[in-house]
């Protein structure tokens, strides 16, 4: 059990939203100990705390909500946060959604990092899985398994001849999540493009915050970071999910062809069954420690 962590210094991020194409700024500051993390619409005046009772839309992003204001796409700063193990943040958003960057969680992961990171006088608690829990929805599927640490499996089956099936299983740690699975970026479909901005997504997409396929691969000059990038995305996106939860998840997560809608219903699913699971908890009083 390690203590609590938040950030030693503000971060700022500017730029536009993958979905909606507007502007907006973000910054993420320290919060104190059990806290969490507090999304504030600043031009709202409204907070909302990242936790999966908070979410309101998962269609092709996640989305987080109360009494009708939202922050669209919060998964890829969520799971630059948790894959660096920050506990505790206050993530004030002026606009209506995250901005995109690259399509990934490298720039912000990077900006943590810079940032250095605060030990807190806390332990965090975790919750460690004692027996399986599954959930089949639809062609998606997700379990989580007793297991010493924390590691992720996941795979993908697209219809598509660059694609096809990837899989990859990872241990998640600090390291791993900087060097595998930071830089991913998200992925589309050229096909899909049209249809997306004629329903209200993906108004801001291009090929600097996203990888585009077409019916004969890769359309992007830039070419891929990964030949699995499009795998490691998903195990990205599932990370930043799975943050809203409140606590980090002891065990081992297998996934199969899952996005977002299916990661938000297994939450609530494990969330409510507690005879699977046990909450560590084991309080440390001791002054803080910062690190950079």
């Amino acid at each position: 059990m390690r203590l609590q962590r938040t950030i030693r210094e503000e971060i700022i991020i500017e730029g536009i939203g993958l979905h909606t194409g507007s502007f907006s700024r973000v910054c993420i500051k320290p919060a104190p100990r059990d806290n969490g993390i507090v999304f504030i619409r600043t031009d709202k005046n409204v907070s909302i705390r990242a936790n999966v009772n908070s979410v309101s839309d998962t269609a092709f992003a996640t989305t987080l909500g109360y009494n009708g204001t939202k922050v669209r796409t919060v998964e890829h700063v969520l799971a630059a946060l948790s894959g660096l193990g920050i506990d505790n943040a206050f993530i004030e958003v002026y606009g209506k959604e995250i901005p995109i960057l690259d399509g990934s969680s490298l720039e912000i992961s990077d900006m943590i990092i810079k940032s250095g990171i605060a030990k807190q006088s806390k332990k965090r608690p975790y919750i460690k899985i004692t027996s399986p829990v599954t959930l089949s929805d639809g062609n998606a599927e997700i379990a989580v398994v007793p297991y010493n640490g924390r590691r992720i499996t996941y795979r993908i089956h697209f219809n598509h001849h660059l694609l096809g099936e990837q899989a990859m299983s990872i241990e998640l740690t600090e390291e791993n999540f900087i060097m595998e699975i930071a830089p991913a970026r998200t992925f589309g479909f050229l096909k899909d493009v049209e249809y997306l901005k004629a329903n209200g997504f993906a108004r801001g997409g291009s090929f600097e915050n996203a990888i585009i396929l077409g019916d004969h691969g890769v359309l992007n000059s830039t070419g891929l970071r990964y030949k699995d990038e499009f795998v490691r995305h998903k195990i990205l996106d599932l990370i930043g999910d799975f943050s809203l939860c409140g606590f980090p998840i002891y065990g081992h997560i297998i996934a199969n062809k899952s996005g977002h809608t299916t990661n938000i219903k297994f939450l609530k699913k494990l969330l409510m069954s507690n005879d699977h699971w046990e909450l560590v908890s084991e309080n440390l009083q001791q002054p803080a420690v910062i690190y950079s």
